[in-house]
């Protein structure tokens, strides 16, 4: 029976892995790394146990040692950009391994022994074509690559996001996340694509993405996107879930009752809630982005008011902003303070902001992380920080330019706000959370739990086998705990 192999102890479950304890190998000469990207951690665990078992040399790290990298669904173009990403940081004398494709490993096990490399166990090279040059190499989730706000193919994105978000619509998660991840792919290209055949390689364009990819090349618009942008169902969607407090469901029930614009929404207020009803009444305002100087103006009049409640806390602009937007829906405060235990802070704070006549509406959120239906280690995208989710009354300088001429006051507009109470010990995770993108982090929880066996969330990355949570102190931390390069925050845009 093979020993499990176990982290370091360090009083966290933060120490790196042990190297696993293997038997004398029988083939000195011969040392296999099995790469991981296309093959996946399970399947890559089961193969690491087979060799093992047949006396292989087989290493977690990919060192100056490995003789043979073993590859699946892989091209030897992809291989080798993988392998010179590799040997960037080796020594100049480093050799570089044999790349070689998963019938070599097949044949060996088969035998025995390690077999001769011959021509059918290379990975297969692409043949050049004259045109377009193909992208280089994009790994498979969207934490892994950059992606920057700005991007090289914005109307192929549009119309993919434009299905993707009519997917959502209709309830297909499926479809929703199939056009959103090939929309994530084109954003991180460091290149237009201007030919379909530079999708060829690309993780996740499958048959009906590059249908719609063809058509955008071909004709510069896509009937079926236009279709939907045309189409009443598309458009009454968008206009009531863009209302404060109205989601897909409650969208979709509207529908279909009947209901369409705005005006019919008012001539029904019993249907309405009270966030729903504050939301119509200042929709014109919460439907118009917030523009970089409001929200530092924002920024200021919420951390005059934690000084106040409470000295020593720290304010942290998040979300579209600190990926570098200029523009967005709503803004994300998150709070936090050196000292833990801080309860009632957010209270306060909200208290001295009404008292100042700037708070229009808020609907408070307890902190209920750790309760029984919200354990530390839920394996959730929902998290349990108390919150407040508000609209401000934000005054506008004299003279600025205001949209809208049925605006009901020049002199200030409505902002919608979110504050969050974070504990200093999980501010991390929650500065990355709260961060986004949205598939950004969708793709960075899939990560730590296909690739890793670890559950992340807003709170913690936590290891399901030994019961225990990383201690962090920064995203860097958590980034390096999960072996994943450091991304900044302006280049999250998936």
């Amino acid at each position: 029976v093979l020993p499990k192999r176990r982290r370091a102890q360090d009083g966290s479950a933060a120490g790196a892995r042990a190297p696993s304890t293997q038997p004398p190998a029988r083939f000195p000469g011969v040392t296999i790394y099995l790469a991981e990207p296309r093959m996946g951690r399970s399947r890559r665990a089961f193969l690491t146990r087979l060799a093992l078992s047949k006396g292989f040399c087989v290493l977690d790290e990919y060192s100056s040692e490995v003789t043979h990298v073993v590859m699946e669904q892989t091209s030897a173009m992809e291989a080798v950009c993988w392998q010179e990403r590799q040997a960037v940081a080796a020594p100049s004398d480093w050799t570089l391994s044999k790349l070689v494709n998963m019938s070599w490993f097949t044949e060996s096990m088969a035998a025995g022994q390690p077999v001769p490399v011959e021509c059918r166990h290379c990975l297969e090279v692409a043949k050049p074509r004259k045109g377009a040059a193909s992208p280089a190499w994009v790994p498979p989730y969207a934490c892994q690559r950059l992606t920057p706000l700005t991007h090289h193919n914005a109307s192929l994105v549009e119309a993919l996001e434009t299905l993707a978000e009519a997917a959502g619509f209709e309830g297909s998660e499926g479809r929703l996340l199939s056009f959103r991840k090939a929309a994530s792919v084109l954003k991180a290209l460091p290149s237009p694509i201007i030919a379909l055949r530079q999708l060829q390689g690309l993780p996740y364009f499958g048959d009906h993405s590059s249908r719609v990819v063809q058509e955008m090349l071909e004709h510069g618009v896509c009937e079926e996107v236009e279709t939907v942008r045309c189409s009443e169902r598309y458009q009454t969607m968008k206009l009531f879930t863009q209302i404060f407090g109205v989601g897909v469901k409650t969208a979709d029930r509207w529908y279909q009752e009947g209901l369409r614009t705005l005006d019919d929404l008012l001539k029904q207020p019993q249907k309405l809630t009270q966030q729903q009803k504050v939301g119509l009444q200042h929709h014109q305002d919460l439907s118009t982005p917030v523009q970089r100087q409001d929200a530092e103006a924002l920024q200021r009049l919420v951390e005059a008011a934690v000084a106040q409640a409470l000295p020593g806390a720290t304010v942290m602009l998040t979300g579209g902003f600190r990926r570098g937007e200029v523009a967005g829906p709503r803004r994300d405060l998150l709070i936090t303070h050196p000292q833990e235990g801080q309860e009632g802070l957010l209270p306060r704070v909200v208290g001295c902001l009404r008292n100042q006549g700037l708070i229009l509406y808020h609907h408070h959120q307890h902190n209920h992380y750790g309760d029984p239906g919200h354990p530390a280690w839920q394996n959730s995208t929902m998290d349990a920080f108390e919150k407040s989710f508000c609209i401000f009354r934000l005054p506008q300088p004299p003279g600025a330019a205001v949209e809208g001429p049925q605006r009901p006051c020049q002199a200030w507009k409505a902002v919608r706000v979110d504050l969050v109470v974070t504990p200093v010990s999980q501010f991390p995770f929650a500065l990355l959370g709260w961060t986004g993108s949205k598939h950004f982090e969708r793709e960075l929880r899939w990560f730590s739990r296909k690739e890793k066996g670890l559950w992340l969330n807003s709170h913690a990355l936590f290891d399901p086998e030994q019961k225990k949570c990383f201690r962090v102190t920064s995203e860097e931390d958590i980034f390096r705990h999960l072996g994943l390069k450091y991304i900044p925050p302006e280049q999250r845009n998936a």
